[in-house]
């Protein structure tokens, strides 16, 4: 029997049969699913967040926190201490994502607002100050404070080199971490 198919035919085949496989998977579709899919995560049990409050000019001696829910609803509040830190209690049955908000004043202006945002229900510590906000505010500006969308408001927020950005994370040439390649 003498074999018909050319090696370049069956090579053809099989990356076609890949280029179409691939493109299914970048589908918009399963995009919605799994955002469909990600599980509402809440406080199960009362708890108590704390962290500090600072912004570029230093540390906060005093103001209000007031966490909120993203339809504006008070959940909670709590006064700054003297040394910038809060702590506040987050009732039980809590859904997130919550908002955490620090004003200085009741007079406060908007631009003295400081705000981060919990995504996650296993994390209790929420520093408050420039980033998170400006994180915060990126976060809401793609839509909702989501998982991904935080990821990508910080990752844009942040401002890390191209230069740091390898697929390990590790800074300077991967070839020489650990001695070399392993």
């Amino acid at each position: 029997m003498i074999n018909t198919t050319s090696p370049a035919i069956l090579l053809t085949f099989l990356i076609s049969l890949l280029l179409i496989t691939a493109c299914n998977n970048n589908d918009s579709s399963n995009k919605n699913n799994l955002i469909a899919q990600q599980k509402t995560q809440k406080y199960t049990k009362e708890t108590t967040l704390s962290g500090r409050v600072n912004t570029k000019k230093g540390n906060i001696k005093s103001g209000v926190i007031t966490v909120t829910n993203e339809k504006n609803k008070t959940i909670a509040t709590a006064q700054v201490k003297e040394n910038s830190h809060y702590t506040v209690t987050i009732p039980a049955d809590t859904e997130l994502p919550i908002i955490l908000s620090f004003s200085p004043a009741n007079n406060s202006s908007e631009e003295d607002k400081l705000v981060s945002v919990a995504i996650f229900s296993v994390l209790k510590k929420y520093d408050i100050n420039d980033l998170t906000t400006l994180i915060a505010k990126k976060a809401k500006s793609l839509g909702a404070y989501t998982h991904s969308n935080m990821t990508i408001a910080a990752d844009s927020t942040v401002g890390v080199p191209d230069a740091n950005k390898t697929s390990t994370g590790f800074r300077g040439d991967p070839t020489s971490q650990y001695g070399g390649w392993h």
